[in-house]
């Protein structure tokens, strides 16, 4: 859908066909480089669509201090949740319908299209009134701030297009490959499959055949009585989203904030099973702290930990990223274990 910030020169062509305009070419800022930007004042407005930006994204602290540096944090959401309460100078929540309940507009009941991890894409219709006649659809907030921002300058009908959703499906067809006859496949039952040139035996290379590449295993040397962490989820978790403290993946009840380990590592590093300890992240010369975690012996490789996400977000460095993608170190960051902190404990 274009939702990237380093969109081909090809997809920015065919968005500007369509609609008549011409794209900025530049490219934007991934989500690293977002919150780095905000922390250093170069941009004043946040906008959040959907989701927990706080909640999942690193460095906890340092991702806070650059909300509050905007201007303006703008959060579109379903349900309430702690970045709410992070804000800039001025910060507005606008609730929106939730995708089960049902989104009436000017052409009748509307439904959404969503894709499935295996590529699917496949129609969503809410069934559940309303819990506000007052609720907006995220479409139609998007719509209206577009609407109230560029006035007489669009050449985009707006209101037609959140009168009708099957106009948007319209416009993504003329844009997005992989979307002929959009609105008649995703009524069908299943929906479709998008385009998968591995799947299909299509290789996008000079022989026209796959290239494989041989890379030697690293070695991760932490040093004497540190551990290399990994973030993890829960069975009952969807991203930030938890819908219980349990998980039958790895038998745990009751409580998220655990530490698996190695038992051979519990019992070189002096501690004992259900014992409360403080996790510390170390990267370059800094540390961070997250408080109050419970051993938990696991098959987990000796020399390893993981802890779920987000809760031990705060360890992951802002300028600790993956060389080529820019992607936090959250499955790869180098902790060591003390014993938890007199307030932590009392809590």
């Amino acid at each position: 859908m274009g939702i990237w910030e380093q969109m081909s020169p090809e997809y920015l062509k065919a968005l500007g066909d369509e609609f008549r305009f011409r794209p900025p070419l530049k490219h934007g800022f991934d989500t690293v480089c977002t919150i780095e930007a905000m922390h250093k004042g170069g941009i004043k407005v946040f906008i959040g669509l959907g989701g927990n930006f706080l909640a999942a994204t690193p460095d906890t602290n340092y991702t806070s201090e650059a909300l509050q540096r905007c201007r303006l944090t703008v959060h579109i959401s379903t349900k309430l949740n702690r970045a709410h309460l992070v804000t800039g100078e001025q910060a507005l929540i606008l609730p929106c319908l939730g995708r089960t309940e049902r989104d009436q507009q000017a052409s009748g009941e509307q439904f959404v299209s969503v894709e499935d991890t295996m590529g699917v894409v496949h129609s969503s219709r809410g069934v559940n009134p309303p819990v506000s006649p007052h609720l907006k659809s995220e479409p139609a907030i998007i719509a209206g701030i577009a609407r109230a921002t560029l006035g007489d300058k669009t050449t985009v009908d707006w209101e037609a297009l959140i009168a009708d959703y099957d106009r948007i499906r319209q416009h993504i067809e003329h844009v997005v490959p992989g979307f002929t006859q959009y609105n008649v496949r995703v009524r069908q039952p299943g929906g479709f499959y998008l385009p998968n040139d591995p799947y299909q035996g299509k290789f996008r290379t000079a022989s026209r055949r796959a290239k494989f590449s041989v890379h030697p295993r690293p070695l991760n040397a932490v040093g004497d009585g540190r551990l290399l962490l990994t973030t993890i989820r829960s069975h009952d978790q969807f991203n930030t989203t938890i819908y219980s403290e349990n998980d039958r993946y790895r038998g745990i009840a009751h409580g998220r904030r655990v530490v698996f380990l190695n038992p051979s590592d519990i019992e070189r590093l002096g501690l004992h099973r259900d014992e409360w300890v403080d996790l510390v992240g170390h990267f370059e010369s800094e540390t961070r702290r997250a408080e109050r975690f419970k051993v938990v012996p696991y098959n987990i490789p000796a020399g390893c930990a993981a802890t779920y996400y987000p809760e031990s977000n705060v360890l992951v460095p802002i300028r600790s990223v993956a060389d080529k993608s820019n992607q936090p170190t959250s499955k790869s960051i180098v902790v060591s274990i003390e014993p938890a902190t007199a307030s932590a404990t009392a809590s």
